[in-house]
């Protein structure tokens, strides 16, 4: 008789569609006449993106910018997190921040939901900033994971390593 079968729940981000993302709205926003003189820039500054323009709008047109690059390469929205333009000299700065890994109290929630509204045969440990889902039964996994892609949850969620 075969084992338990099992699949990971994890958060993580292409850092690569990321980089592209950010350098095709970089030259976007070079080239668009709406940001000429405005001072309006973004790039990386250690793990955080910077956007900076004079004036809060148009910090936020930036971010516009740089979420409609990042929806052309599949990455969902709620993997990035962002705060209001904060004024700095002359000019407006917005910090982005990539998330990656599922937050504690996030996984907490999904093997709460798991437990109450799954299967009764399945299982949910969390391993770090991950969450492993196990099985007797194939079945029961797929209808987890339909149950957690229906999850209101404050991540990104992929389903990796269905064994």
């Amino acid at each position: 008789m075969a084992g338990d079968s099992s699949f990971d729940v994890v958060s993580k981000v292409d850092r690569q569609e990321v980089d592209n993302a950010l350098n095709q709205a970089a030259k976007e926003i070079a080239q668009r006449y709406d940001f000429k003189g405005v001072g309006a820039s973004i790039e990386f500054s250690g793990e955080d993106i910077l956007m900076k323009a004079n004036s809060p709008e148009r910090v936020k047109a930036v971010l516009d910018v740089f979420i409609g690059k990042l929806a052309k390469r599949q990455i969902e929205m709620k993997a990035l997190e962002w705060g209001e333009p904060v004024p700095s000299g002359k000019e407006y700065r917005l910090a982005a921040k990539v998330k990656e890994g599922i937050a504690q109290d996030v996984a907490k929630k999904l093997t709460k939901l798991v437990r109450d509204e799954g299967p009764k045969s399945v299982k949910a440990l969390i391993q770090g900033d991950e969450l492993r889902v196990t099985s007797k039964s194939r079945d029961d996994l797929q209808a987890t994971i339909a149950l957690l892609k229906g999850a209101d949850v404050d991540a990104a969620l992929q389903f990796v390593n269905f064994r």
